[in-house]
């Protein structure tokens, strides 16, 4: 049987894994519609999307600071409520830094 992802609406820590930034971070870049949780989509398809996100940030260094001014709001926007939707499901962030201790 072929694994598909959840879904940001259903992903973990409220879709703030590796993958749901993908999805995060496309629609940042204007990729997929704001309403695309990518739900059902299978590894090929997902891969297919993180090798266009991974394109758009190349064009800025991979770094937030250097987008334009537009891409620079949406981007804050769009992890902004991501991480208010993370905080309300239980996320804290320490998965983020767990390693680092």
């Amino acid at each position: 049987m072929r694994k598909t992802y959840v879904g940001l609406d259903k992903d973990l820590y409220g879709g703030l894994t590796s993958t749901g930034k993908v999805v995060l971070d496309a629609k940042v870049f204007e990729l997929i519609p704001d309403t695309e949780t990518c739900e059902g989509w299978d590894a090929g398809r997902m891969d297919g999307l993180l090798d266009k996100v991974n394109k758009e940030w190349d064009k800025y260094g991979c770094l937030v600071s250097q987008l334009p001014p537009v891409l620079r709001e949406r981007h804050q926007l769009i992890y902004d409520a991501a991480i208010k939707n993370a905080g309300a499901s239980g996320w804290s962030g320490e998965v983020e830094i767990g390693d680092d201790k």
